[in-house]
């Protein structure tokens, strides 16, 4: 009887996982959630680096705010209207938002192996 219930939860996870999945569309091309705000992220993010480091960031609007202003800061990226930050800003938050990490954590300095060429 464990063992039919296993087999059920499994299914029915593996299911509503399949549902979830279907619900976001994918741009084939870039990998971006295609929602409202799809396009101008394409336009404007993907002009200076790939749509694969959006899709592995996670963050809130704030989180989002700080990278855009980090860019802005010491990138050269340009400065967007009010209306389009907060379309970019709307998209990243909503499709992108806080979650499981997609990267493992920095190593902590004393699990890194030794530097053979520091001397």
């Amino acid at each position: 009887m464990k063992k039919f219930l296993l087999v059920i939860a499994l299914m029915l996870g593996l299911s509503l996982s399949y549902v979830w999945a279907a619900e976001k569309k994918i741009d084939p091309k870039t990998g971006l959630i295609i929602a409202p705000g799809f396009e101008e992220v394409k336009t404007n993010c993907t002009a200076c680096h790939s749509a694969k480091f959006i899709t592995a960031q996670r963050g809130d609007r704030e989180t989002w705010l700080s990278m855009i202003r980090w860019m802005q800061k010491t990138q050269g990226l340009w400065e967007f209207s009010p209306k389009l930050e907060d379309t970019i800003l709307d998209y990243l938050s909503k499709n992108y938002p806080p979650g499981e990490a997609t990267r493992r954590p920095n190593l902590k300095p004393s699990a890194m192996p030794q530097n053979p060429y520091e001397k």
